[in-house]
């Protein structure tokens, strides 16, 4: 294993879109760390890429990148189709791998990639990116200690509009697109994090015409709560969290699923917590994975190997009601 005691951790980065720029730019700001190698398959754009975030290096396809010897880190953020494939290639190389969610298309394509993981004894955790914000542990822990009783119900949307291209990762089902996987993964992680594992799940979805889901609603019951969800391409909607307690309401406010503000409302007060961030909020994920990495670890005890499994078993167990297959 390499020592990471003395010295920065190189990073390096599959996949150069837009969020791969949004993290390269939180990046920066972390101390203990630092952008390395970025590959893309095409060499100008990773060559431009790297300019524009000071790598080092910049390779023209993802096998030169796994293959540089001093690489300790690799964040995937290529499409969720490429990812089971992609985080192979790093795994196999003993590269740590950050990946982008959804951490693959399905559970088996999930169980290869851990295991894969686990016999290169090699770190690998899914980026939810939203676990680790400040204020999203702030309300997981007014509602731990029930601050406000008990939690009775949860709403979530994720909505936008986007005008409709079939060339588009966004929009190409071959590649996992449509609603769902792209941003109906963070309305069913808002459950599955405040909640759990529900009883019975039912969702219904409309389609564009090439097959990609434009929408997706989701109702998921529990024994004393429920949970009603929400993801569209079809309209801008408030992209809000709600937690209705016994004796009060949390809401995370627009953008729930990034840095933003939560309001907590009772009978006799209404209060909005502020939570500053001047970055785009990936470098709380990028501090915790580099902590992990220096400790030796393999599995994040946050965003864990049982957690990726039970939200992409989520995401199989809703693809299956609407009948959408990829």
């Amino acid at each position: 294993m390499k020592s990471l005691t003395d010295r920065k951790i190189r990073w390096g980065i599959i996949g150069l879109g837009n969020i791969a720029n949004k993290f390269a730019t939180d990046l920066l700001t972390v101390e203990d760390a630092e952008l390395y190698a970025v590959a893309s398959r095409s060499q100008s754009k990773a060559d431009y890429f790297a300019t524009q975030y000071q790598a080092s290096k910049a390779y023209g396809s993802y096998e030169a990148l796994v293959n540089d010897e001093n690489i300790d880190a690799i964040y995937i953020a290529t499409p969720h189709a490429m990812h089971k494939e992609n985080a192979r290639l790093c795994l196999e190389k003993n590269i740590a791998v950050l990946c982008e969610k959804p951490l693959a298309m399905n559970n088996a394509e999930v169980n290869s990639m851990i295991a894969i993981a686990s016999a290169h004894d090699t770190l690998l955790m899914e980026a939810m990116w939203t676990y680790f914000l400040p204020h999203y542990n702030f309300v997981l822990t007014q509602l731990k200690n029930n601050t406000y009783g008990k939690l009775l119900s949860v709403e979530a949307d994720f909505g936008f509009v986007r005008p409709f291209d079939n060339d588009s990762r966004l929009f190409n089902k071959a590649l996992g697109g449509g609603s769902l996987l792209d941003i109906g993964i963070y309305p069913l992680f808002v459950a599955l994090s405040t909640l759990g594992v529900p009883d019975e799940i039912s969702a219904e979805a409309s389609y564009f015409d090439n097959g990609a889901d434009s929408s997706c609603t989701m109702a998921l019951t529990y024994k004393n709560a429920t949970a009603t969800l929400k993801s569209t391409l079809l309209e801008a909607t408030p992209c809000e969290a709600i937690f209705h307690c016994e004796r009060g309401i949390i809401k995370i406010n627009n953008g729930f699923h990034q840095p933003t503000s939560v309001t907590l409302i009772t009978a006799d007060s209404e209060e909005i917590k502020e939570f500053e961030c001047n970055t785009h909020g990936y470098n709380f994920e990028i501090s915790h994975f580099n902590e992990l990495l220096r400790q030796g670890k393999t599995e994040s005890p946050i965003m864990s190997f049982d957690m990726s499994h039970e939200l992409i078993q989520l995401l199989d167990k809703v693809r299956s009601l609407i009948n959408l297959k990829y």
